[in-house]
């Protein structure tokens, strides 16, 4: 049976973990509405630039349709997954669902594999399940830090794309699933995707007067696929970030539960304890003096 002693620092413990936990949720809360708001911002400026490959398309009288942009298919082509995962703990399955995703999708593709990965802990979980990780990646602590993230992945992508070493790229990452949790996603990075294509095909320019090229043809078209690319990367970095603290919400929200749900126990526990005691003390003391009434030499 516990004592005095012992329950009051179980209680004592218990409050401090609580207040621990207090902490990492005001942190998480703090960090998704930093990462929402990243994501946010990247809403007008993807807008921009998809508007400016329409402008390029358009007067280039480049017809979008799928069958004209993109390539046939080649069972012997090469796939780069760039995969965004957390090195933070407290996130429950976060990188194991997203790990499981990976490995489902990529079967379905034929070609030779390779991965790339954000965040150490991720890439041990894809080498266990046979998946070739060739390159990895820092996670970004900060908002900022993603810029720096995206600019590395995509030199590395860039020289491996135009000597065609690699065919294809594909995003792999966890997305924010409203009202709470996250889902597995996937998104074609290179060549462009036939469904995003098709969707531009069908946009108008706003307004009448119609946008002129400035400059080589090839450059424009290369900085504007760059930085649809630095979008797209930039927008999965957010995302992950969201939904890893999202998962590390949650977590401590159920984490607050059970401690209050210990602390309720401990504290009737202690109360109880605390009560038999006195009740002992007074028995005692009423037993000593009915027996001192009870001795005739008193």
């Amino acid at each position: 049976m516990d004592t005095l002693e012992s329950l009051r620092r179980k209680l004592g413990g218990a409050g401090d973990l609580k207040s621990v936990v207090r902490t990492m949720k005001t942190m998480a809360a703090s960090n998704i509405g930093q990462y929402e708001s990243a994501v946010n911002s990247l809403g007008d400026y993807y807008r921009t630039v998809t508007l400016g490959i329409l402008a390029f398309f358009s007067e280039q009288d480049i017809n979008l349709k799928e069958e004209d942009l993109t390539s046939k298919k080649n069972d012997s082509k090469s796939i780069c997954a760039i995969v965004f995962g957390s090195d933070q703990g407290l996130v429950g399955p976060f990188n194991d669902s997203l790990s499981d995703f990976v490995s489902n999708s990529l079967q379905e593709f034929p070609g030779e594999k390779e991965i790339w990965v954000v965040g150490e802990r991720i890439q041990f979980r894809l080498m266990d399940l046979g998946l070739n990780v060739t390159k990895l990646f820092s996670v970004p602590n900060s908002v900022n830090a993603i810029t720096v993230l995206v600019r590395e992945i995509l030199i590395k992508s860039l020289e491996n794309f135009e000597t065609e070493e690699m065919k294809e790229y594909y995003l792999f990452h966890n997305q924010p699933k409203p009202p709470t949790g996250y889902k597995s996603v996937m998104q074609k990075l290179l060549p462009l995707e036939k469904k995003w294509l098709h969707v531009l095909d069908v946009q108008k320019w706003p307004t009448k007067n119609l946008p002129q090229v400035a400059g080589g043809k090839e450059s424009t078209l290369k900085a504007l696929i760059r930085e649809f690319l630095f979008v797209s990367l930039f927008k999965a970095s957010a995302e992950s970030s969201v939904s890893e603290n999202s998962s590390r919400l949650a977590a401590m929200q159920r984490a607050e539960k059970n401690i209050d749900e210990m602390l309720d126990d401990l504290g009737g526990k202690f109360h109880h304890r605390r009560q038999s005691a006195i009740d002992e003390e007074l028995f005692d003391l009423i037993s000593g003096f009915e027996a001192l009434k009870e001795d005739p030499k008193t």
